[in-house]
């Protein structure tokens, strides 16, 4: 059985402009070829698609159940053809990327979208791994960007370019302690701080970390299941306790030392000594363009 890509090109064509005649015209065919088309088709297949009792032909059952088949292969072919182009334009075929979560989910949607209608032949992995690991698996080219806290030691073989701040806000347990009054500094170092992982070895770690006793968890999602329970206080990030369902059920203390948010830098990062092809650069530009800050969201 011979089945040419003509052929569903014609039978697919004649459904969707509702003749023959109209689908020879978009076609730029002779109507007697189109017909042909589809009547060899259907010789080859076995089965009538068309029912030619009325003026203009209907699908019978069976050309039904073949036309989304038959769209299906169409489309198979115009994504190698474009997969092809992308050779031709030496677009890159895969890219991995890994991004720590204090980067804004909503942002991250919106501009793997637009990245999907640039470069909709580009095999994407996105990795969401601790800080502490988004520099190596940048330096061993196990992803071609990174986006992750500013590090104040990052290795020389990296290229970086600020996209933002992000507020951690102080947030516990509706019935802990810090939820009952204006909390100070001294009364912070007294209770149990909840940290993400030991991503902010050095400067960051002196920083952010103020009580002496420590729980490390890795993911902020988890901490917040950890702050309902009443066993701490930790720094969250905004968009993550705005999206949160467990917002209602936690405390958001109010500070007698600031206004309570604790801003971060958010970088991104590549190796210098590999080239970025097309898809790359699109990347490193929407991200610089898009970039995140908190004080926007503030005044607006």
């Amino acid at each position: 059985m011979a089945v040419s890509l003509e052929q569903l090109e014609a039978f697919v064509t004649a459904v969707e402009a509702g003749s023959f005649s109209a689908a020879a015209r978009r076609l730029h065919k002779a109507q007697s070829a189109v017909s042909l088309l589809v009547s060899t088709l259907e010789d080859d297949l076995g089965i009538k698609l068309f029912s030619r009792a009325t003026r203009n032909p209907t699908l019978t059952a069976a050309g039904k159940r073949l036309l989304p088949e038959a769209r299906l292969l169409l489309d198979r072919r115009e994504h190698l053809i474009g997969v092809a182009r992308s050779f031709e334009e030496h677009v890159e075929t895969r890219l991995v990327v890994a991004i720590d979560e204090l980067y804004p989910e909503p942002s991250t949607g919106a501009l793997f979208a637009a990245f999907a209608d640039r470069f909709p032949h580009v095999e994407l992995e996105l990795l969401f791994p601790p800080t502490k690991d988004v520099v190596g698996l940048v330096l061993n080219g196990k992803a071609d960007l990174g986006v992750m806290w500013r590090q104040e030691d990052l290795p020389p073989m990296l290229g970086f370019h600020t996209i933002g701040w992000v507020p951690l806000i102080l947030v516990c347990g509706r019935d802990h302690p810090l939820a009952q009054a204006p909390v100070t500094w001294e009364e912070l170092k007294r209770h149990r701080q909840i940290m993400v992982t030991k991503r902010s070895d050095g400067t960051e770690t002196h920083r952010l970390r103020v009580a002496a006793e420590v729980w490390w968890v890795e993911s902020h999602w988890v901490i917040l299941q950890i702050l309902q329970q009443g066993i701490g206080w930790a720094l969250i990030p905004a968009h993550i306790l705005e999206n949160s369902p467990l917002a209602s059920q936690l405390a958001t203390p109010v500070l007698q030392f600031d206004e309570g948010a604790h801003p971060v830098a958010l970088e991104l990062v590549w190796h210098k000594q590999r080239p970025a092809g097309p898809a790359a650069k699109w990347l490193r530009e929407q991200f610089a363009a898009n970039g995140i800050d908190y004080r926007k969201s503030e005044t607006a």
